[in-house]
Parts: structure tokens; sequence; C-alpha cells
């Protein structure tokens, strides 16, 4: 049973413009006005509730992540509650929200052993101190952050890193031009561009499956809707050139959903949906990709 869960975090995002906090904390409640939430209590989904996080500040200190507490204490929560979750037999389905919000993924299945993530997005996030002097925000370097390669603070919650093996990770969906694409290439099990997710779906499936099959006990799988092409999806927090067509992304997650242990979807800003309309098109995305979700995994238990 798919199991609802609100995270509406803005901790990892910079702010929009000076003052300002950013949208992506309003999608969980602008998805369930677009008809989400009662679309998955047809097909049998409960709610598990919401996760709130701290209050967004604006600051950013030297040597420490944007919002580094609030955010930490988050991923805590949140692995919490993934946790009671899945200690029900469901499979969770969390709302977010910015990227960060897989820090809290990321130690729930860390506390529970080894498995694998496919991290869909329509860029690697791999941003980290080794790599850049522009570390700073979360959402922008989660993957870099969930196979350790962050500062401890973010990386290395109750000394659990890394959350995901880099051999067991594989990102899908980024541009060729990505900035992270090279070194996440020679880090990860495999990285799988939209280009080619578009060019070749069967292959793209059957590489994501080949690079977490050693994790063993199935894996978590992360969205970002900026893997959608922003004439189509323009209202998430960082659009690029390039990327998936919606009918693609639902074929690439009706292939993935069923193996998954849980998913997280994030980086939807109603801010930049005044009327609505992309609300109801990720409804649409996740009602036809996510149906079966953890299906495989449940009829084998």
């Amino acid at each position: 049973m798919i199991a609802l869960v609100s995270a509406p975090s803005n901790l990892g995002l910079r702010p929009p413009e000076p003052g300002a906090a950013p949208g992506a904390a309003k999608a969980p409640e602008a998805l369930r006005e677009a008809g989400l939430f009662a679309g998955f209590a047809a097909l049998g989904a409960v709610e598990a509730g919401v996760v709130l996080p701290g209050r967004y500040r604006h600051e950013v200190r030297p040597g420490r992540v944007r919002n580094e507490e609030a955010l930490v204490d988050h991923a805590r929560r949140l692995a919490d509650r993934i946790g009671q979750v899945l200690d029900r037999g469901h499979v969770p389905l969390v709302l977010g929200g910015d990227c960060s919000i897989l820090l809290g993924g990321g130690l729930a299945l860390r506390r529970r052993g080894r498995f694998g993530l496919v991290h869909v997005d329509g860029h690697t996030d791999f941003r980290h101190p080794g790599n850049s002097d522009a570390v700073a925000s979360v959402a922008g370097e989660d993957l870099a952050a969930v196979v350790g390669l962050h500062w401890p603070a973010v990386a290395d919650v109750e000394e659990r890193s890394p959350y995901f093996r880099p051999g067991d990770t594989v990102h899908v969906g980024c541009r060729v031009d990505d900035e992270g694409h090279r070194e996440a290439s020679e880090v990860l099990a495999d990285v799988v561009t939209a280009p080619e997710v578009m060019e070749d779906l069967p292959g793209s499936v059957a590489r994501v499956r080949r690079g977490v099959a050693a994790a063993g006990r199935g894996y978590w799988l992360h969205v970002d809707l900026d893997v959608l092409h922003p004439g189509v999806m323009p209202a998430v927090d960082s659009p690029d050139g390039g990327g998936l067509s919606p009918e693609r992304l639902v074929e690439l997650l009706t292939a993935l959903a069923p193996g998954a242990v849980g998913v997280q979807v994030t980086a939807f800003d109603p801010d930049l949906d005044a009327g609505g309309r992309y609300a109801r098109l990720v409804t649409e995305i996740l009602l036809a990709g996510l149906r079966e979700l953890g299906a495989a995994r449940t009829a084998g238990a």
C-alpha cells in the first residue's frame, strides 16, 4: 500500500530574490488542491502525515550549508517517519519540498541496511567541497551528499555515511553539458543522460537496473521535476534546456516504480504556477507513473 508523506521543506534552496523564501514548501498542498491525494486515495493509498521543516533563514555562514541545523533536524525526523511507514509494510511516496529531503530518505534506508538509489533529476546535483567553492545549498548538492562526498554535517548524520554507496547509485536525466556529469560518471555505477532516455528507454531502464542490482534490497527513487523539458514544466526552481517529455517521464516511472522501496518527488514551485496548470500536469504524471509503486517488492514479500 502506498503511503503519502508530505515533506514541505525549502531549506536546501537559495532565495529566489533577496528577502524572499523559495516556494517549493507549498508543493504538497498545491498538489493536494490539484487532486493528487484524492487520486492516490482512489487507488487505495493512505496518508502518513506531514514532516514540517524549521524556519527558513537567509544567512549563509562560512563552512556550513544554508539552514544547516534545521535541515539536519528535518532529515532526522523525515527518516523517522519514512521508517514508520516501512515498518507498517507500506511504500512511502514523499512529496517535497526541495531536493535536500533526499538526506531524510537516505538516512532512513541506511538505518535499515544497504539499498540502491535511482536519482532522476535534470541535474546531477554533484556539487561538493571537493569540486566547488560555491557549496552552500544542499538542493544542488544532494546526490554528492548522500554518496558521502559532502561535509560530515550533512553527509555523515549519525555516522552513517554514505547513505547510498556510489556503486549502488545511478543518476538519470542530466543534460549532456551538466557540470557534474564527468565526475558523477566516474564515481557512480552509471549516469544516463536525458537524451539517452528520450532515444532509448528500454536500454536506459536496463542500465538503471544493472546499476542498482548489487544493493540487493531494492532502491529509493528520487524524482526532481526539473528533469522535464522547461517548455512543458517551467514551475521548478532550476529549469534548464532540454529534458524529458511528460510522456517519456511517465514511461520511465512506470518501468522503475514497481521495484522501488519508496519514492520522493521534489522541486515543484507553486509560486511559478499561478493558475494551477502545472500542478495538474504533475498530478497526471505521478498518478500514471507511480500507480504500481512498490508492487514488485510487495508481491514478493
